[in-house]
């Protein structure tokens, strides 16, 4: 059961630095593309960023035995900036909540009404693991646009960010002082 709950805080962390490295080249964009209709299911990019704010929310909510009310057929945060520093403080609420829970809240059932109005069960896993793939899903068409529209391709596998961890990992190691040993005192 600890697996399952350090590979969610893990996936946790990851849907942060993906999104960080999405916002990156995000911001080669004018704020009017951004905001125009690019053709994907949510029309615009940023309609899209704000539907995966709203799915995370509501999937924590269901998560912690509540439910929200989403709208997702307008935007909820019209501020593109307002709208990313909120991305980046729902992953990062997301993964310490995550953090806090105990192992077995991983191996549970959770009871939902869906969007469709009907009450349904699904295992904490699963639903995690929707939610991430969620993100993917919807990151994956961002990011196609942002490329057909000039900007720098977001690298945001999985591997990359596994990289990247340790990378910084080996840095931190590297900078911490090396301790010399203390002269012995004299008898």
């Amino acid at each position: 059961m600890y697996a399952w709950k350090n590979h969610f805080v893990v996936q946790a962390d990851y849907q942060h630095w993906a999104n960080e490295v999405l916002f990156s080249s995000l911001d080669h964009l004018q704020a009017d593309v951004i905001g125009s209709d690019q053709g994907l299911f949510f029309n615009s990019i940023h309609h899209t960023v704000d539907h995966l704010l709203l799915v995370s929310q509501s999937w924590l909510s269901r998560l912690q035995g509540e439910q929200l009310a989403v709208n997702y057929k307008i935007i909820n945060n019209p501020d593109w900036r307002e709208l990313k520093m909120a991305m980046r403080r729902e992953t990062r609420k997301l993964q310490g909540w995550l953090e806090a829970q105990p192992v077995e809240f991983f191996d549970r059932q959770i009871g939902f009404v869906a969007s469709d109005g009907k009450p349904r069960n699904i295992w904490v896993r699963d639903a995690l693991t929707h939610l991430f793939t969620h993100y993917a899903h919807h990151r994956g068409q961002i990011s196609a646009v942002v490329t057909r529209l000039g900007a720098p391709c977001a690298e945001m596998d999985f591997v990359y960010y596994r990289r990247e961890m340790e990378r910084l990992l080996n840095e931190m190691k590297q900078a911490l002082p090396v301790e010399t040993p203390k002269p012995e005192a004299a008898e």
